[in-house]
Protein backbone atom coordinates (compact mmCIF):
# COMPACT_ATOMS: atom_id res chain seq x y z
CA UNK A 1 0.00 0.00 0.00
CA UNK A 2 2.92 2.36 0.74
CA UNK A 3 4.29 2.09 -2.81
CA UNK A 4 0.78 2.67 -4.24
CA UNK A 5 0.44 5.81 -2.14
CA UNK A 6 3.83 7.12 -3.26
CA UNK A 7 3.32 6.44 -6.97
CA UNK A 8 -0.36 7.54 -7.04
CA UNK A 9 0.58 10.81 -5.32
CA UNK A 10 3.29 11.44 -7.88
CA UNK A 11 0.89 10.59 -10.70
CA UNK A 12 -1.67 13.08 -9.38
CA UNK A 13 0.93 15.85 -9.20
CA UNK A 14 2.16 14.99 -12.70
CA UNK A 15 -1.40 15.23 -14.08
CA UNK A 16 -1.89 18.65 -12.52
CA UNK A 17 1.38 19.86 -14.04
CA UNK A 18 0.36 18.62 -17.49
CA UNK A 19 -3.19 20.00 -17.37
CA UNK A 20 -1.95 23.37 -16.13
CA UNK A 21 0.73 23.77 -18.77
CA UNK A 22 -1.09 22.09 -21.65
CA UNK A 23 -4.67 23.21 -21.14
CA UNK A 24 -7.06 20.69 -22.77
CA UNK A 25 -9.75 22.15 -25.03
CA UNK A 26 -12.36 19.70 -23.76
CA UNK A 27 -13.03 17.18 -21.03
CA UNK A 28 -13.48 14.00 -23.07
CA UNK A 29 -9.85 12.85 -23.24
CA UNK A 30 -8.89 14.07 -19.72
CA UNK A 31 -11.84 12.22 -18.17
CA UNK A 32 -10.83 9.01 -19.90
CA UNK A 33 -7.23 9.46 -18.75
CA UNK A 34 -8.30 10.15 -15.18
CA UNK A 35 -10.44 7.03 -15.22
CA UNK A 36 -7.81 4.60 -16.47
CA UNK A 37 -4.54 5.86 -14.98
CA UNK A 38 -4.91 4.44 -11.42
CA UNK A 39 -5.66 0.99 -12.84
CA UNK A 40 -2.71 1.17 -15.26
CA UNK A 41 -0.50 2.32 -12.40
CA UNK A 42 -1.08 -0.92 -10.51
CA UNK A 43 0.06 -2.89 -13.52
CA UNK A 44 3.15 -0.76 -14.10
CA UNK A 45 4.42 -0.93 -10.51
CA UNK A 46 3.73 -4.67 -10.34
CA UNK A 47 1.25 -4.60 -7.46
CA UNK A 48 -1.06 -7.64 -7.15
CA UNK A 49 -4.52 -6.67 -8.31
CA UNK A 50 -7.35 -6.40 -5.79
CA UNK A 51 -10.39 -4.17 -5.45
CA UNK A 52 -8.97 -2.69 -2.25
CA UNK A 53 -5.67 -1.75 -3.94
CA UNK A 54 -7.53 -0.36 -6.95
CA UNK A 55 -9.80 1.74 -4.70
CA UNK A 56 -6.80 2.99 -2.72
CA UNK A 57 -5.02 3.91 -5.94
CA UNK A 58 -8.00 5.97 -7.10
CA UNK A 59 -8.42 7.72 -3.72
CA UNK A 60 -4.75 8.70 -3.44
CA UNK A 61 -4.49 9.71 -7.11
CA UNK A 62 -7.61 11.89 -7.14
CA UNK A 63 -6.85 13.25 -3.67
CA UNK A 64 -3.33 14.24 -4.69
CA UNK A 65 -4.59 15.85 -7.90
CA UNK A 66 -7.35 17.78 -6.07
CA UNK A 67 -5.11 19.01 -3.25
CA UNK A 68 -2.49 20.10 -5.74
CA UNK A 69 -5.08 22.07 -7.74
CA UNK A 70 -6.51 23.74 -4.63
CA UNK A 71 -3.07 24.61 -3.25
CA UNK A 72 -1.98 26.13 -6.54
CA UNK A 73 -5.15 28.17 -7.00
CA UNK A 74 -4.74 29.67 -3.53
CA UNK A 75 -0.98 30.05 -3.75
CA UNK A 76 1.01 33.23 -4.46
CA UNK A 77 2.15 31.58 -7.70
CA UNK A 78 -1.28 31.75 -9.35
CA UNK A 79 -1.46 34.42 -12.11
CA UNK A 80 -4.63 35.95 -10.60
CA UNK A 81 -3.35 36.07 -7.02
CA UNK A 82 -3.51 39.89 -6.97
CA UNK A 83 -7.23 39.95 -7.67
CA UNK A 84 -9.55 39.68 -4.62
CA UNK A 85 -12.50 37.34 -4.34
CA UNK A 86 -14.05 34.69 -2.10
CA UNK A 87 -11.86 31.67 -1.41
CA UNK A 88 -14.45 29.20 -2.62
CA UNK A 89 -14.64 30.96 -6.00
CA UNK A 90 -10.85 30.84 -6.35
CA UNK A 91 -10.85 27.11 -5.63
CA UNK A 92 -13.64 25.87 -7.89
CA UNK A 93 -16.05 27.04 -10.56
CA UNK A 94 -18.64 24.64 -9.13
CA UNK A 95 -19.54 27.37 -6.62
CA UNK A 96 -20.41 29.70 -9.49
CA UNK A 97 -22.30 26.89 -11.18
CA UNK A 98 -24.47 26.47 -8.08
CA UNK A 99 -25.17 30.21 -7.95
CA UNK A 100 -26.08 30.20 -11.62
CA UNK A 101 -28.41 27.22 -11.19
CA UNK A 102 -30.54 29.25 -8.78
CA UNK A 103 -30.88 32.11 -11.27
CA UNK A 104 -29.44 34.82 -9.07
CA UNK A 105 -25.86 35.10 -10.25
CA UNK A 106 -26.46 38.76 -11.18
CA UNK A 107 -27.18 39.49 -7.51
CA UNK A 108 -24.20 37.37 -6.47
CA UNK A 109 -21.82 39.33 -8.72
CA UNK A 110 -23.27 42.61 -7.47
CA UNK A 111 -22.64 41.58 -3.86
CA UNK A 112 -19.08 40.54 -4.69
CA UNK A 113 -18.34 43.87 -6.38
CA UNK A 114 -19.82 45.76 -3.43
CA UNK A 115 -17.42 43.82 -1.19
CA UNK A 116 -14.24 43.59 -3.27
CA UNK A 117 -14.37 46.46 -5.76
CA UNK A 118 -14.40 46.72 -9.58
CA UNK A 119 -12.14 43.69 -10.20
CA UNK A 120 -13.22 40.41 -8.59
CA UNK A 121 -11.93 36.88 -9.09
CA UNK A 122 -15.13 34.88 -9.51
CA UNK A 123 -13.55 31.61 -10.65
CA UNK A 124 -10.15 29.90 -10.64
CA UNK A 125 -9.31 31.63 -13.94
CA UNK A 126 -12.15 34.13 -14.27
CA UNK A 127 -12.52 37.82 -13.44
CA UNK A 128 -15.61 40.00 -13.21
CA UNK A 129 -14.84 43.58 -14.19
CA UNK A 130 -17.03 46.69 -13.83
CA UNK A 131 -14.42 49.41 -14.29
CA UNK A 132 -16.00 51.43 -17.11
CA UNK A 133 -12.69 52.11 -18.89
CA UNK A 134 -11.74 48.44 -18.74
CA UNK A 135 -15.19 47.34 -19.92
CA UNK A 136 -14.88 49.59 -22.95
CA UNK A 137 -11.47 48.13 -23.80
CA UNK A 138 -12.68 44.56 -23.31
CA UNK A 139 -15.77 44.86 -25.51
CA UNK A 140 -14.70 47.40 -28.14
CA UNK A 141 -12.88 46.87 -31.44
CA UNK A 142 -9.54 45.24 -30.71
CA UNK A 143 -10.86 43.96 -27.38
CA UNK A 144 -11.06 40.39 -26.17
CA UNK A 145 -12.49 37.51 -28.18
CA UNK A 146 -15.57 35.64 -27.06
CA UNK A 147 -15.01 32.87 -24.57
CA UNK A 148 -16.30 29.33 -24.94
CA UNK A 149 -19.45 30.27 -22.98
CA UNK A 150 -21.01 31.39 -26.26
CA UNK A 151 -20.64 27.90 -27.73
CA UNK A 152 -22.56 26.23 -24.92
CA UNK A 153 -25.84 25.84 -26.77
CA UNK A 154 -24.36 24.53 -29.99
CA UNK A 155 -23.22 21.02 -30.73
CA UNK A 156 -19.99 20.77 -32.70
CA UNK A 157 -21.91 19.15 -35.55
CA UNK A 158 -24.34 22.09 -35.81
CA UNK A 159 -23.55 25.20 -37.89
CA UNK A 160 -22.22 28.21 -35.96
CA UNK A 161 -24.56 31.15 -35.41
CA UNK A 162 -23.93 34.86 -34.92
CA UNK A 163 -23.53 34.52 -31.14
CA UNK A 164 -20.86 31.81 -31.25
CA UNK A 165 -18.80 33.30 -34.07
CA UNK A 166 -15.84 35.61 -33.57
CA UNK A 167 -13.16 37.28 -35.68
CA UNK A 168 -13.58 37.50 -39.44
CA UNK A 169 -16.42 34.96 -39.47
CA UNK A 170 -18.40 37.12 -37.03
CA UNK A 171 -17.67 40.24 -39.08
CA UNK A 172 -19.03 38.61 -42.23
CA UNK A 173 -22.19 37.36 -40.52
CA UNK A 174 -22.64 40.65 -38.68
CA UNK A 175 -22.61 42.46 -42.03
CA UNK A 176 -25.74 40.54 -43.00
CA UNK A 177 -27.42 41.33 -39.67
CA UNK A 178 -26.53 45.01 -39.98
CA UNK A 179 -28.13 45.12 -43.41
CA UNK A 180 -31.23 43.50 -41.94
CA UNK A 181 -31.61 45.70 -38.87
CA UNK A 182 -29.88 49.03 -39.50
CA UNK A 183 -33.25 50.45 -40.50
CA UNK A 184 -36.44 49.07 -38.98
CA UNK A 185 -38.81 51.10 -41.13
CA UNK A 186 -39.73 48.06 -43.21
CA UNK A 187 -40.73 46.23 -40.04
CA UNK A 188 -42.86 48.96 -38.46
CA UNK A 189 -46.15 47.80 -40.08
CA UNK A 190 -45.66 44.27 -38.74
CA UNK A 191 -44.81 45.51 -35.24
CA UNK A 192 -47.72 47.96 -35.28
CA UNK A 193 -50.11 45.22 -36.37
CA UNK A 194 -49.04 42.99 -33.47
CA UNK A 195 -49.15 45.88 -30.95
CA UNK A 196 -52.73 46.64 -32.02
CA UNK A 197 -53.59 42.96 -31.76
CA UNK A 198 -52.13 42.85 -28.24
CA UNK A 199 -54.33 45.73 -27.09
CA UNK A 200 -57.31 44.17 -28.82
CA UNK A 201 -56.76 40.97 -26.85
CA UNK A 202 -56.85 43.00 -23.64
CA UNK A 203 -59.70 45.32 -24.63
CA UNK A 204 -62.19 43.95 -22.10
CA UNK A 205 -59.98 45.04 -19.21
CA UNK A 206 -60.00 43.15 -15.93
CA UNK A 207 -56.94 41.41 -14.52
CA UNK A 208 -54.22 40.18 -16.87
CA UNK A 209 -50.75 38.73 -16.53
CA UNK A 210 -48.81 41.17 -18.71
CA UNK A 211 -45.70 38.98 -18.70
CA UNK A 212 -47.76 36.29 -20.42
CA UNK A 213 -49.16 38.69 -23.03
CA UNK A 214 -45.84 40.42 -23.67
CA UNK A 215 -44.29 36.99 -24.29
CA UNK A 216 -46.97 36.14 -26.84
CA UNK A 217 -46.57 39.52 -28.55
CA UNK A 218 -42.78 39.22 -28.83
CA UNK A 219 -42.94 35.65 -30.14
CA UNK A 220 -45.45 36.66 -32.81
CA UNK A 221 -43.36 39.64 -33.88
CA UNK A 222 -40.18 37.60 -34.19
CA UNK A 223 -42.06 34.78 -35.88
CA UNK A 224 -43.26 37.31 -38.46
CA UNK A 225 -39.83 38.80 -39.02
CA UNK A 226 -37.61 35.73 -38.85
CA UNK A 227 -39.81 33.01 -40.35
CA UNK A 228 -42.66 34.61 -42.25
CA UNK A 229 -45.41 34.43 -39.60
CA UNK A 230 -44.62 31.14 -37.95
CA UNK A 231 -46.75 31.76 -34.85
CA UNK A 232 -50.20 33.08 -33.95
CA UNK A 233 -49.94 33.10 -30.19
CA UNK A 234 -51.84 36.35 -29.60
CA UNK A 235 -54.73 35.00 -31.63
CA UNK A 236 -54.82 31.82 -29.58
CA UNK A 237 -54.14 33.58 -26.29
CA UNK A 238 -51.55 31.01 -25.30
CA UNK A 239 -48.21 29.49 -26.21
CA UNK A 240 -49.65 26.57 -28.16
CA UNK A 241 -46.38 24.78 -28.85
CA UNK A 242 -44.82 25.53 -25.47
CA UNK A 243 -42.06 27.50 -27.18
CA UNK A 244 -41.52 29.78 -24.19
CA UNK A 245 -41.00 26.88 -21.82
CA UNK A 246 -38.68 25.11 -24.25
CA UNK A 247 -36.60 28.26 -24.65
CA UNK A 248 -36.33 28.67 -20.88
CA UNK A 249 -35.12 25.08 -20.48
CA UNK A 250 -32.69 25.53 -23.35
CA UNK A 251 -31.33 28.84 -22.02
CA UNK A 252 -30.88 27.46 -18.52
CA UNK A 253 -28.98 24.45 -19.89
CA UNK A 254 -26.88 26.79 -22.04
CA UNK A 255 -26.11 29.07 -19.11
CA UNK A 256 -25.18 26.27 -16.73
CA UNK A 257 -22.94 24.45 -19.18
CA UNK A 258 -21.35 27.78 -20.05
CA UNK A 259 -20.15 28.11 -16.46
CA UNK A 260 -17.83 25.15 -17.05
CA UNK A 261 -17.19 25.40 -20.81
CA UNK A 262 -14.47 22.75 -20.88
CA UNK A 263 -17.14 20.12 -20.29
CA UNK A 264 -19.57 21.32 -23.00
CA UNK A 265 -18.66 18.66 -25.57
CA UNK A 266 -18.91 15.96 -22.91
CA UNK A 267 -22.37 17.11 -21.85
CA UNK A 268 -23.55 16.69 -25.43
CA UNK A 269 -23.11 12.94 -25.02
CA UNK A 270 -25.83 12.92 -22.35
CA UNK A 271 -29.11 11.84 -23.98
CA UNK A 272 -31.21 14.67 -22.51
CA UNK A 273 -28.76 17.39 -23.52
CA UNK A 274 -28.24 15.97 -26.99
CA UNK A 275 -31.99 15.58 -27.47
CA UNK A 276 -32.67 19.19 -26.37
CA UNK A 277 -30.12 20.57 -28.82
CA UNK A 278 -31.33 18.33 -31.63
CA UNK A 279 -34.94 19.36 -31.02
CA UNK A 280 -33.99 23.00 -31.36
CA UNK A 281 -32.04 22.33 -34.54
CA UNK A 282 -35.01 20.42 -35.98
CA UNK A 283 -37.40 23.17 -34.86
CA UNK A 284 -35.32 25.81 -36.64
CA UNK A 285 -35.08 23.68 -39.77
CA UNK A 286 -38.84 23.25 -39.83
CA UNK A 287 -39.47 26.98 -39.50
CA UNK A 288 -36.94 27.72 -42.24
CA UNK A 289 -38.56 25.27 -44.64
CA UNK A 290 -41.98 26.73 -43.84
CA UNK A 291 -40.72 30.28 -44.51
CA UNK A 292 -39.22 29.27 -47.86
CA UNK A 293 -42.49 27.61 -48.84
CA UNK A 294 -44.84 30.40 -47.71
CA UNK A 295 -42.71 33.48 -48.38
CA UNK A 296 -42.53 36.66 -46.29
CA UNK A 297 -45.32 38.40 -44.40
CA UNK A 298 -43.93 41.76 -45.52
CA UNK A 299 -41.82 42.75 -48.49
CA UNK A 300 -38.38 42.12 -46.97
CA UNK A 301 -38.36 40.39 -43.61
CA UNK A 302 -35.40 39.42 -41.46
CA UNK A 303 -35.16 36.02 -43.16
CA UNK A 304 -34.80 37.77 -46.52
CA UNK A 305 -31.48 39.16 -45.29
CA UNK A 306 -30.32 36.18 -43.21
CA UNK A 307 -30.78 33.85 -46.17
CA UNK A 308 -29.27 36.49 -48.51
CA UNK A 309 -32.18 36.21 -50.91
CA UNK A 310 -30.86 39.35 -52.63
CA UNK A 311 -27.60 37.56 -53.43
CA UNK A 312 -25.31 40.26 -52.01
CA UNK A 313 -22.82 37.97 -50.25
CA UNK A 314 -19.93 36.14 -51.90
CA UNK A 315 -21.01 32.93 -50.18
CA UNK A 316 -24.72 32.37 -49.88
CA UNK A 317 -25.68 31.03 -46.43
CA UNK A 318 -26.91 27.47 -46.30
CA UNK A 319 -30.39 26.67 -45.06
CA UNK A 320 -28.82 25.42 -41.81
CA UNK A 321 -26.85 28.67 -41.33
CA UNK A 322 -29.90 30.86 -41.85
CA UNK A 323 -32.08 28.66 -39.64
CA UNK A 324 -29.52 28.83 -36.81
CA UNK A 325 -29.48 32.63 -36.93
CA UNK A 326 -33.27 32.75 -37.18
CA UNK A 327 -33.58 30.75 -33.96
CA UNK A 328 -31.09 33.10 -32.29
CA UNK A 329 -33.31 36.01 -33.34
CA UNK A 330 -36.39 34.46 -31.80
CA UNK A 331 -34.67 33.51 -28.54
CA UNK A 332 -32.70 36.72 -28.07
CA UNK A 333 -35.14 39.30 -29.35
CA UNK A 334 -38.38 37.87 -27.97
CA UNK A 335 -37.13 37.27 -24.44
CA UNK A 336 -35.29 40.56 -24.09
CA UNK A 337 -38.17 42.64 -25.47
CA UNK A 338 -40.76 40.98 -23.23
CA UNK A 339 -38.45 41.40 -20.25
CA UNK A 340 -37.94 45.12 -20.91
CA UNK A 341 -41.67 45.73 -21.42
CA UNK A 342 -42.49 43.97 -18.15
CA UNK A 343 -39.88 45.92 -16.21
CA UNK A 344 -41.00 49.32 -17.55
CA UNK A 345 -44.59 48.60 -16.54
CA UNK A 346 -43.55 47.35 -13.10
CA UNK A 347 -41.37 50.38 -12.38
CA UNK A 348 -44.04 52.86 -13.51
CA UNK A 349 -46.86 51.23 -11.56
CA UNK A 350 -44.55 51.14 -8.52
CA UNK A 351 -43.99 54.90 -8.83
CA UNK A 352 -47.40 56.49 -9.56
CA UNK A 353 -45.95 60.00 -9.93
CA UNK A 354 -43.85 58.86 -12.90
CA UNK A 355 -46.73 56.88 -14.36
CA UNK A 356 -48.87 60.03 -14.34
CA UNK A 357 -46.09 61.99 -16.06
CA UNK A 358 -45.92 59.34 -18.78
CA UNK A 359 -49.67 59.50 -19.29
CA UNK A 360 -49.60 63.30 -19.39
CA UNK A 361 -46.80 63.32 -21.96
CA UNK A 362 -48.62 60.78 -24.10
CA UNK A 363 -51.85 62.78 -24.00
CA UNK A 364 -49.98 65.96 -24.98
CA UNK A 365 -47.99 64.41 -27.81
CA UNK A 366 -50.62 61.98 -29.11
CA UNK A 367 -53.97 63.78 -29.12
CA UNK A 368 -57.31 62.00 -29.25
CA UNK A 369 -57.74 60.58 -32.70
CA UNK A 370 -53.99 60.45 -33.41
CA UNK A 371 -52.28 57.13 -34.02
CA UNK A 372 -50.30 56.02 -30.93
CA UNK A 373 -48.23 53.79 -33.24
CA UNK A 374 -46.89 56.75 -35.24
CA UNK A 375 -43.12 56.47 -34.82
CA UNK A 376 -42.64 60.16 -35.63
CA UNK A 377 -44.63 60.99 -32.50
CA UNK A 378 -42.46 58.65 -30.44
CA UNK A 379 -39.47 60.92 -30.98
CA UNK A 380 -41.25 63.53 -28.84
CA UNK A 381 -41.83 61.15 -25.91
CA UNK A 382 -38.75 62.24 -23.99
CA UNK A 383 -39.93 61.24 -20.53
CA UNK A 384 -41.12 57.80 -21.67
CA UNK A 385 -37.71 57.36 -23.30
CA UNK A 386 -36.07 58.27 -19.99
CA UNK A 387 -38.25 55.71 -18.19
CA UNK A 388 -37.26 53.03 -20.68
CA UNK A 389 -33.57 53.81 -20.20
CA UNK A 390 -33.92 53.75 -16.43
CA UNK A 391 -35.74 50.40 -16.50
CA UNK A 392 -33.02 48.99 -18.77
CA UNK A 393 -30.39 50.30 -16.37
CA UNK A 394 -31.91 48.66 -13.31
CA UNK A 395 -33.20 45.52 -15.04
CA UNK A 396 -30.93 44.87 -18.04
CA UNK A 397 -32.44 42.00 -20.08
CA UNK A 398 -29.00 40.32 -20.18
CA UNK A 399 -27.73 40.99 -16.64
CA UNK A 400 -24.43 39.09 -16.61
CA UNK A 401 -23.59 38.40 -20.26
CA UNK A 402 -21.13 35.84 -21.53
CA UNK A 403 -17.39 35.85 -20.99
CA UNK A 404 -14.55 37.11 -23.13
CA UNK A 405 -11.19 35.38 -22.97
CA UNK A 406 -7.51 36.09 -23.41
CA UNK A 407 -6.16 33.20 -25.52
CA UNK A 408 -3.49 30.94 -24.08
CA UNK A 409 -1.44 31.68 -27.19
CA UNK A 410 -1.07 35.34 -26.18
CA UNK A 411 1.17 36.78 -23.50
CA UNK A 412 -1.69 38.41 -21.65
CA UNK A 413 -3.24 41.85 -22.04
CA UNK A 414 -3.00 45.12 -20.18
CA UNK A 415 -6.53 46.38 -19.60
CA UNK A 416 -6.98 49.82 -18.06
CA UNK A 417 -3.51 49.65 -16.55
CA UNK A 418 -3.95 46.15 -15.09
CA UNK A 419 -2.30 43.02 -16.43
CA UNK A 420 -4.64 40.10 -17.15
CA UNK A 421 -2.77 36.84 -17.83
CA UNK A 422 -3.39 34.45 -20.75
CA UNK A 423 -6.22 31.97 -20.38
CA UNK A 424 -8.27 34.30 -18.19
CA UNK A 425 -12.00 34.55 -18.83
CA UNK A 426 -13.39 38.03 -18.26
CA UNK A 427 -16.98 38.86 -17.37
CA UNK A 428 -18.52 42.35 -17.63
CA UNK A 429 -21.90 42.11 -15.83
CA UNK A 430 -24.21 44.94 -16.84
CA UNK A 431 -26.35 44.60 -13.71
CA UNK A 432 -23.39 45.33 -11.43
CA UNK A 433 -22.01 48.08 -13.67
CA UNK A 434 -25.37 49.87 -13.92
CA UNK A 435 -25.76 49.92 -10.14
CA UNK A 436 -22.23 51.12 -9.39
CA UNK A 437 -22.21 54.23 -7.18
CA UNK A 438 -19.08 55.41 -8.99
CA UNK A 439 -21.11 56.05 -12.14
CA UNK A 440 -24.69 56.73 -11.04
CA UNK A 441 -26.03 58.68 -8.09
CA UNK A 442 -28.62 56.72 -6.09
CA UNK A 443 -27.83 53.69 -8.27
CA UNK A 444 -30.56 51.39 -6.93
CA UNK A 445 -33.40 53.90 -7.29
CA UNK A 446 -35.71 54.35 -10.28
CA UNK A 447 -35.07 58.00 -11.17
CA UNK A 448 -35.80 58.54 -14.88
CA UNK A 449 -35.07 62.27 -14.69
CA UNK A 450 -31.37 61.41 -14.70
CA UNK A 451 -31.72 60.77 -18.44
CA UNK A 452 -33.26 64.14 -19.26
CA UNK A 453 -31.17 67.12 -20.45
CA UNK A 454 -30.24 69.48 -17.66
CA UNK A 455 -30.54 66.92 -14.88
CA UNK A 456 -28.30 67.83 -11.96
CA UNK A 457 -27.31 64.41 -10.67
CA UNK A 458 -23.82 64.44 -9.22
CA UNK A 459 -22.87 61.25 -11.02
CA UNK A 460 -24.34 60.15 -14.33
CA UNK A 461 -21.86 58.41 -16.61
CA UNK A 462 -23.71 57.32 -19.75
CA UNK A 463 -20.64 55.34 -20.85
CA UNK A 464 -21.43 52.93 -17.99
CA UNK A 465 -24.84 52.18 -19.52
CA UNK A 466 -24.76 49.12 -21.77
CA UNK A 467 -28.08 47.23 -21.83
CA UNK A 468 -27.32 46.27 -25.43
CA UNK A 469 -23.63 45.59 -24.78
CA UNK A 470 -20.82 47.48 -26.55
CA UNK A 471 -18.47 47.16 -29.47
CA UNK A 472 -18.67 45.03 -32.63
CA UNK A 473 -20.68 42.30 -30.90
CA UNK A 474 -23.29 44.59 -29.38
CA UNK A 475 -26.98 43.85 -29.85
CA UNK A 476 -27.68 44.38 -33.53
CA UNK A 477 -31.43 44.47 -32.82
CA UNK A 478 -31.48 47.39 -30.39
CA UNK A 479 -33.28 49.72 -32.81
CA UNK A 480 -35.90 47.05 -33.39
CA UNK A 481 -36.28 46.56 -29.64
CA UNK A 482 -36.71 50.30 -29.03
CA UNK A 483 -39.34 50.44 -31.78
CA UNK A 484 -41.29 47.61 -30.15
CA UNK A 485 -41.03 49.22 -26.71
CA UNK A 486 -42.35 52.59 -27.85
CA UNK A 487 -45.17 51.09 -29.91
CA UNK A 488 -46.44 48.74 -27.22
CA UNK A 489 -46.08 51.15 -24.30
CA UNK A 490 -47.63 54.05 -26.20
CA UNK A 491 -50.73 52.19 -27.28
CA UNK A 492 -51.01 50.35 -23.96
CA UNK A 493 -50.86 53.46 -21.76
CA UNK A 494 -53.14 55.39 -24.12
CA UNK A 495 -55.69 52.61 -24.12
CA UNK A 496 -55.76 51.52 -20.47
CA UNK A 497 -55.54 52.75 -16.92
CA UNK A 498 -53.26 50.29 -15.16
CA UNK A 499 -52.69 49.33 -11.54
CA UNK A 500 -51.37 46.26 -9.77
CA UNK A 501 -54.03 43.60 -9.28
CA UNK A 502 -55.55 43.23 -5.83
CA UNK A 503 -53.58 40.75 -3.77
CA UNK A 504 -50.57 40.77 -6.11
CA UNK A 505 -47.29 41.06 -4.20
CA UNK A 506 -45.76 43.70 -6.43
CA UNK A 507 -42.74 44.30 -4.17
CA UNK A 508 -41.66 40.66 -4.55
CA UNK A 509 -41.84 40.65 -8.36
CA UNK A 510 -38.15 41.57 -8.93
CA UNK A 511 -37.20 38.40 -7.04
CA UNK A 512 -38.91 36.39 -9.79
CA UNK A 513 -36.38 37.71 -12.32
CA UNK A 514 -33.84 34.96 -12.87
CA UNK A 515 -30.62 35.32 -14.79
CA UNK A 516 -30.07 32.47 -17.24
CA UNK A 517 -28.17 34.65 -19.73
CA UNK A 518 -31.47 36.31 -20.63
CA UNK A 519 -33.95 37.05 -17.86
CA UNK A 520 -36.89 34.81 -17.10
CA UNK A 521 -39.70 36.40 -15.13
CA UNK A 522 -42.68 35.52 -13.00
CA UNK A 523 -46.28 36.68 -13.61
CA UNK A 524 -47.07 40.40 -13.46
CA UNK A 525 -50.76 40.70 -12.59
CA UNK A 526 -52.25 44.06 -13.50
CA UNK A 527 -55.79 45.41 -13.36
CA UNK A 528 -56.67 47.09 -16.66
CA UNK A 529 -59.51 49.57 -17.08
CA UNK A 530 -60.10 51.03 -20.58
CA UNK A 531 -59.47 54.75 -20.85
CA UNK A 532 -62.72 55.18 -22.75
CA UNK A 533 -61.97 58.70 -23.84
CA UNK A 534 -58.72 57.66 -25.49
CA UNK A 535 -59.36 53.99 -26.12
CA UNK A 536 -57.64 52.47 -29.17
CA UNK A 537 -58.50 48.85 -28.49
Amino acid sequence: MHSIMMWATALGLMNHFCFRNYEPSGANLPLVLLAVQPAILLVLIGEPFSLLRLLWSYIVFLGSLSLSIVAYRLSPFHPLVRYPGPVIAKVTKLWGLWKASRGYKHLYYKKLHDTYGPYVRVGPNELSVIDVVAVGQILSHGGLDKGRYHEAGRHSSAPPHIVSLSGEAHTARRRVWNRALTSVRDYEPLIGKRASQLVSCLRDGGTADLVHWFDLFSFDVMGDLAFGGAFEMLRDGRDVGGLGGRIQVFMKALDLSGQIPWIIDTLHFLPQVGRTIQEFNDFGQGLAIQRMKNGAVGTKDLWYHLADEAGLEKRKPTLEDAAADGIVAIIAASDTTASALSSVVWFLLSTPEYYRRVQQELDEVIADGDDPLDTKKHQELHFLSACINEALRLHPPVPSKGTRQIPFTQCGRRISGRFIPPGTSVLTPAYSLHRNLEYFSYPDQFLPDRWLPGSNFERHDASAFMPFSLGPANCVGQKLAKCELFMVLSILFKSFELRFADGFDCEAWPLTLKDHFVVTRGPLYVNMAPRYKNAHA
